[in-house]
C-alpha cells in the first residue's frame, strides 16, 4: 500500500489531495459520503472499513480542527453525514457541533464516545447530533444509525424544497446537483438572479427548466412577489391572448367576467413563459409590445395597463432555427435572448442520478406511507446506465422510481 502522509490534519495520499473520498460503491455509482472525525488512527481505520462495507464513500478528518476546516471549504457540500468522536485533544465533538451551528451547516451527525455518560450524550443531542453510538460500535448499530440519519436528511431536505417552491422562495442552493456540468448553470443562475433582465432557459423537456426559473426568482430581489408560470404550449390558440393579457367582460362569447391575465397577476414579480416557442404569431406580436412598452392591452379593452414584470422564458426548441424558418419573430427572440442559459440533459450529468433518485424515492415513500430506507448499489447502477430521454421528469415519475423497488431496502 502506498505510504500516506499527514497534511493540515487530514489524511492525504502522495498526490497531495487532502481528505480524499474513497470510492467504495460498486458499479462506479456515486454513493453518499460520510465524514469520519476521530483523533485515533486505529479507530478511524475501523470506522472507514466498516462504513465502506455499508456501501458509502468515506472522508477522513484527524480531529475537530481538521473537520471544521474541511466543512468551511468547497468539499463541505459533498458531506452527507458525519461520525464524530466526542473526546478529542484539539477541538472536541461539542466544539465541532457548535461551529457547525454557527455556520448554519445542516448535516446529520452521529456522535461516538467511549465514555457513554448520559451527560455527554444529552449535551451532544442538544447541540444538534442526530444519534449516538458507544465505542466500540457494532456494525449493525452503526449501519442502522447511518441509514436512518441519511433518510431523515433526504426527507427533510425534500420537504423544505417543496415548501420553498410553494412559497416562491426556492433558491439556487436548493437545486440538487453534484455534477460539474451543472456548475456553470448554477453560476449563471446566480448572476441572473442579481438583475431583472430577461432570461431564456434552453434545454430538453424534463431537464428542470422550471426549477431553474423558480430558483432565479427565489434568489433575487423579487422573491417576496408572485412567481407565475404559464405553459404556452398548453394554451388553446383562441385563448392565448386572453390568458396572457386578460380580457374585458363581454369581449368575446363566453367572457362573462373580467379576467386580469398572467402579466397583471405577476405584476411586481416574475412571469415564466414556459415553451415560449409554441406561441402563435399574433400572440408573439402582443408579447413583443408588452416587453417593449411595459404594458399590456386586455382583449376588448380600451386602455393599456402598466405592468412591472421580470420575464423568464423557457423552451425545448431551437429558436434560432425557428427564426430562420419564419416560425418565431426575430425581434422577439432578441428581446427574450438577453441572458441565455442552457440546462444539460440528465445523461450528461449522470453523477446527479443517485442523489435525485434518493430524494424522489424518499418523498414518494413518505407520500404513500411506505418505509424505504435506501436504494441498492445494483439499482443505482441500473438507473445510471439508462439513457433517460425524459430526463429528470422521467426519473421522478413513480414508475421510474418503483422499477428499482425490489432492490430498495
Amino acid at each position: 500500500m502506498a505510504a500516506r502522509r499527514k497534511r493540515s490534519g487530514l489524511i492525504a495520499h502522495e498526490n497531495g489531495h487532502s481528505a480524499p473520498i474513497r470510492h467504495s460503491c460498486a458499479w462506479g455509482v456515486m454513493s453518499e459520503v460520510v465524514l469520519v472525525v476521530d483523533d485515533v488512527p486505529v479507530q478511524r481505520r475501523l470506522l472507514e472499513t466498516m462504513i465502506r462495507r455499508f456501501g458509502y464513500q468515506v472522508m477522513i478528518a484527524e480531529g475537530g480542527d481538521a473537520a471544521v476546516k474541511l466543512l468551511a471549504g468547497p468539499e463541505a457540500t459533498r458531506v452527507d453525514a458525519m461520525v464524530l468522536d466526542l473526546v478529542m485533544p484539539d477541538l472536541d465533538g461539542l466544539g465541532v457541533l457548535a461551529r457547525m451551528r454557527e455556520a448554519g451547516l445542516v448535516i446529520p451527525v452521529i456522535v461516538q464516545t467511549a465514555h457513554g455518560g448520559i451527560d455527554n450524550v444529552v449535551s451532544a443531542m442538544r447541540a444538534g447530533a442526530t444519534d449516538f453510538v458507544v465505542k466500540p460500535a457494532s456494525a449493525e448499530r452503526l449501519q442502522v444509525s447511518l441509514r436512518n440519519a441519511l433518510a431523515t436528511k433526504v426527507l427533510a431536505g425534500e420537504l423544505q424544497r417543496l415548501k420553498r417552491k410553494h412559497d416562491g422562495t426556492l433558491t439556487v442552493a436548493d437545486v440538487i446537483t453534484r455534477s460539474p456540468a451543472m456548475q456553470p448553470v448554477l453560476k449563471a443562475a446566480e448572476k441572473a438572479a442579481a438583475s431583472v433582465i430577461p432570461v431564456l432557459i434552453e434545454g430538453e423537456s424534463g431537464v428542470g427548466k422550471d426549477l431553474i426559473a423558480r430558483a432565479i426568482h427565489g434568489s433575487g430581489a423579487r422573491r417576496a412577489k408572485s412567481f407565475v408560470a404559464v405553459n404556452c404550449g398548453a394554451l388553446p390558440e383562441n385563448l392565448v391572448e386572453s390568458i396572457l393579457f386578460g380580457h374585458e367582460k363581454g369581449a368575446f362569447t363566453g367572457a362573462t367576467e373580467k379576467h386580469s391575465g398572467k402579466f397583471v397577476e405577476a405584476d411586481g414579480g416574475t412571469l415564466l413563459l414556459d415553451e415560449v416557442g409554441e406561441l402563435p404569431g399574433p400572440a408573439q406580436v402582443k408579447l413583443l409590445r408588452a416587453l417593449q412598452e411595459g404594458e399590456v392591452e386586455p382583449v376588448g379593452g380600451r386602455k393599456s395597463i402598466k405592468v412591472d414584470v421580470r420575464i423568464i422564458s423557457a423552451t425545448n426548441r431551437n429558436l434560432i432555427a425557428d427564426v430562420k424558418a419564419g416560425r418565431f419573430r426575430e425581434d422577439l427572440f432578441y428581446r427574450l435572448h438577453v441572458f441565455p442559459l442552457s440546462v444539460p440533459p440528465l445523461r450528461a450529468r449522470r453523477e446527479d442520478i443517485p442523489h435525485l433518485a434518493r430524494h424522489f424515492l424518499t418523498r414518494i415513500a413518505a407520500e404513500e406511507g411506505k418505509r424505504v430506507r435506501s436504494i441498492s448499489a445494483e439499482a443505482l447502477a441500473l438507473l445510471a446506465a439508462c439513457h433517460w430521454p425524459g430526463n429528470v421528469r422521467q426519473l421522478e415519475t413513480r414508475s421510474s422510481v418503483r422499477c428499482c423497488s425490489p432492490m430498495a431496502t
